[in-house]
């Protein structure tokens, strides 16, 4: 069975694209386990500026149009077309054309929309996507194989608007074998985040008005932002105008440097609004962090059984610092070893690579 996974940009690891990171390390684990498996990458220029990987990868050039196939690709499915082909992502034009080109030839595909069907999801542009869905969607998901969601909230959201669509649930899997020095905590009690700043997707605005109520009750906290994106300059201002002090905006960070920043803190925190699954927030949880998620994370569950962190109610500052509260008590109190240790023990029962690569078989079945 030959598997070929494909994705708009090349797969590259040190990006703050979460669904490029989730499709490396899927096709290295695939790989590592035997699996017949190729990446085809989708960008706007065929360099291949990236690390060294295991797994074969092939970059074709976007069309200018986004909905368009470019002869090079079209010739590439059909001499491949006995292969099946694992498409990234949700509302992408090219990959509703595919599935025209899949139909016509009789090729299997299956889709991982990494979260853009959940709920939250789905309320952004309604009207819009609705429009889209009818016309370019809807074709996309009712003849795909099935559809692997990652989370409960993305199986709801993807019924609403495809009753038929044939879903299959599992997480990404998460393996962290890099060994670095454990620095020293900073004095202050540090909270940190780690992805894109995006002010509402991802839950920026409930973190600083929690941080600045939880600043004014213990004043030497600090908190780390550690990531780009079009929300920079909003918080800059938020800083600037709420007197703000300890926040620091590290920029992107990636490899040795991102984890030794975030092993200095001592709370991980992603409150979003609409996700996949934040690879960040395991990443965390590897290095012995606990965290706070809100539901949209789709790692609550996990979080909550395991006992690795506080789940928050979705847009809910006062919940966001009720919970900061709570860590920095345990925190004090010399609680944090409970933490450490249960999140690893999660990482290691439910998101073990090897034991869901062979789960993942199922999805091409």
């Amino acid at each position: 069975m030959e598997v070929i996974h494909i994705v708009l940009g090349k797969a590259n690891p040190n990006r703050l694209n979460g669904v490029n990171k989730v499709v490396y390390n899927m096709a290295t684990e695939q790989h590592k386990a035997g699996k017949n498996i190729s990446v085809w990458g989708i960008a706007t220029d065929v360099k291949h500026d990236y690390p060294k990987r295991i797994f074969k990868t092939i970059l074709f050039k976007s069309h200018w149009f986004p909905g368009m196939i470019t002869g090079k690709l079209k010739r590439a499915i059909i001499q491949n077309k006995h292969a099946i082909f694992h498409l990234h992502g949700g509302w992408i034009p090219l990959f509703s054309s595919l599935a025209t080109l899949f139909d016509r030839y009789g090729i299997k595909y299956v889709l991982t929309p990494h979260g853009s069907y959940n709920t939250l999801a789905m309320k952004k542009s309604s009207w819009l996507k609705k429009l889209y869905h009818f016309f370019f969607e809807k074709r996309l998901l009712e003849q795909a194989h099935k559809i692997h969601c990652i989370g409960k909230s993305e199986v709801t959201g993807l019924h609403k608007i495809c009753e038929q669509a044939r879903t299959f649930l599992l997480p990404y899997g998460f393996e962290y074998t890099r060994q670095i020095m454990i620095p020293k905590k900073e004095d202050s009690f540090t909270i940190g985040y780690v992805g894109r700043l995006d002010i509402h997707t991802k839950g920026l605005d409930l973190l600083m008005d929690a941080f600045l109520f939880f600043q004014k009750h213990y004043p030497k906290s600090s908190l780390w932002l550690i990531g780009e994106g079009d929300g920079h300059e909003l918080l800059k201002r938020f800083i600037r105008e709420q007197k703000l002090k300890n926040v620091i905006l590290w920029g992107k960070k990636f490899g040795i440097e991102k984890d030794f920043l975030i092993q200095k803190m001592h709370v991980f925190v992603h409150p979003s609004r609409n996700e996949g699954m934040p690879t960040a927030v395991l990443e965390a949880l590897s290095l012995g962090i606990p965290a706070i998620v809100s539901e949209a994370t789709n790692l609550g569950d996990y979080v909550r059984a395991y006992k690795s962190g506080v789940v928050i109610p979705d847009n809910n500052p006062g919940e966001l610092f009720r919970a900061m509260e709570d860590l920095y008590f345990d925190f004090m109190k010399g609680n944090f070893d409970t933490y450490r240790l249960n999140g690893k023990l999660m990482l290691k029962e439910k998101f073990h690579w090897p034991t869901l690569v062979e789960n993942l078989d199922e999805l091409y079945l």
